[in-house]
């Protein structure tokens, strides 16, 4: 374990936390010396895995099983942490679906899916929250959006119209919760290659070319890791950034810049 801890004593609730992004910030949270819940909807066996490893370095952490996107599930999982280590302190809404697709193509029900769990299920959450955070005059949000949104892409206007979607609620909200000691930021990961990109991209002729691709509109021109997302997670989740409200953090390797 980390012998400064800046999240000692600290609860954990991230969204999607079993793989990638979610599962490095979760053993990140851990070392760091937060309670942390491990939400998944499939992958039982990865969030228990993960559940074991945390342990196993003394770290405190449950795995919780939910789809974010359908509110009584929220509020169960919301209610069986409380029970255990009482209020969320900090809530990562990681959780995120990106189904490739050409935009006529895509069904009303593929449109609804993908904005619920990518932009409802952060309201969800947060709202499910709230009420011990605002008791407490402490809390962090941190919503995932993604570099997608600044730049447009091809395929997948329905999950770059919600992480646009999840920008826009991150400023809102903050404005809503300021007063109760709560502050909501949002971090904007690059094209971070994940289990599911060797799934969703079985070809290694199309990887190579993503990989050139990447290299040559990257400052950094490397593949992005999870683990590269974990200092940002852990400094907005921190005291350090207590007076810092309704941003948005590109880490993308210099992909995009605004």
């Amino acid at each position: 374990m980390n012998e400064t801890m800046r999240l000692r004593g600290k609860t954990a609730l991230v969204t999607g936390g079993s793989t990638g992004i979610g599962r490095e910030v979760c053993l990140a949270y851990a070392a760091e010396g937060a309670r942390v819940a491990v939400n998944y909807i499939g992958g039982g066996e990865r969030a228990s895995e993960l559940v074991e490893t945390i342990r196993s370095a003394g770290g405190e952490a449950m795995a919780v099983h939910a789809d974010v996107s359908d509110e009584r599930q929220v509020g169960d999982i919301i209610k069986d942490i409380e029970s255990v280590w009482g209020g969320v302190d900090i809530l990562v809404n990681n959780a995120g679906i990106y189904p490739r697709k050409a935009w006529h193509e895509i069904t009303g029900e593929e449109w609804d899916r993908v904005l619920a769990v990518n932009l409802k299920a952060c309201f969800l959450t947060s709202k499910a929250v709230f009420p011990s955070m605002r008791k407490r005059q402490y809390g962090k949000i941190i919503n995932v959006s993604s570099v997608t949104f600044w730049r447009g892409q091809k395929g997948f206007v329905h999950y770059v119209a919600s992480k646009g979607g999840v920008i826009g609620f991150t400023r809102a909200l903050s404005r809503e919760v300021g007063a109760d000691g709560i502050t909501v930021n949002a971090v904007s990961p690059g094209a971070v290659m994940t289990d599911q990109e060797l799934l969703d991209m079985p070809d290694p002729d199309e990887r190579e070319k993503l990989r050139a691709y990447l290299a040559e509109e990257q400052a950094i021109p490397r593949r992005q890791l999870p683990r590269d997302m974990v200092g940002v997670f852990v400094f907005l989740a921190s005291p350090d950034s207590d007076f810092m409200t309704g941003q948005t953090i590109n880490v993308d390797g210099g992909w995009a810049m605004h």
